[in-house]
């Protein structure tokens, strides 16, 4: 059993990359929604709104944490959906932008690299958000975020790092034409070696609560809260 075991665990450390390599040249599907998109999204729409709410908007990295317990408010609400990307949540953006909230905080992105989109898709669709939030509730300010660094304990992001700094150079350039706040959490969340630091993350991509905890930090030093 034991001499099984370990030819089982050999296989399956063997065939990491090879998954990997698949994924890394599989093209890139724009109606990928994560199994968990669907029920997530009911739940968001049979949530109350309020003008006050502040949202937080995207993926796992997002979703992993309260954000109002984390920034002590009581109107931050949590619209992460772990493994969405850029189009799923231009489809679920619409029940955001009726709420007409104060506003919106969107980092999204990491998983269309991981399927391999096209940066200018990405950029693209970041746009499209700006657009619609700006025609359907004026008044709601927004903030992006740079995407974060990954370290290469994240298996399916090796060697996806410069497109990671290429959409953040994008972003840069797309906020700063259409006078939008971008938030660069990339620089602040680099390792000694250039990638994410491990201190502030369980596995090479997601934070941990430290990771966390200096978001918050990044937040409130920026006064993006008030």
């Amino acid at each position: 059993m034991k001499i099984l075991k370990m030819i089982l665990l050999t296989a399956c450390v063997g065939l990491a990359p090879l998954l990997a390599d698949a994924q890394n040249n599989a093209p890139f599907d724009s109606t990928y929604r994560p199994p968990i998109y669907a029920g997530k999204v009911g739940q968001f729409k049979s949530f109350p709104k309020s003008t006050s709410d502040i949202i937080f908007l995207g993926n796992s990295i997002m979703t992993y944490t309260d954000w109002n317990e984390l920034l002590g408010l009581k109107t931050a609400k949590n619209r992460g959906i772990p493994g969405d990307i850029t189009f799923g949540l231009l489809d679920r953006l619409q029940d955001v932008i009726d709420g007409h909230p104060a506003k919106i905080f969107i980092l999204i992105g990491i998983n269309d690299i991981t399927r391999n989109a096209p940066e200018d898709l990405v950029v693209n669709n970041y746009r499209r958000m700006i657009t619609r939030i700006r025609a359907g509730s004026p008044s709601t300010k927004i903030y992006f975020h740079t995407l974060l660094p990954v370290n290469d304990t994240y298996t399916p992001l090796i060697g996806k790092t410069q497109h990671i700094v290429n959409v953040n150079a994008k972003l840069k350039e797309l906020t700063a034409a259409e006078k939008v706040t971008l938030i660069d959490l990339y620089p602040n969340f680099l390792g000694n070696d250039g990638k994410l630091d491990p201190k502030l993350t369980f596995d090479g991509l997601h934070l941990n609560e430290l990771g966390y905890f200096k978001w918050a930090g990044i937040l409130k030093k920026g006064n993006y809260l008030k």
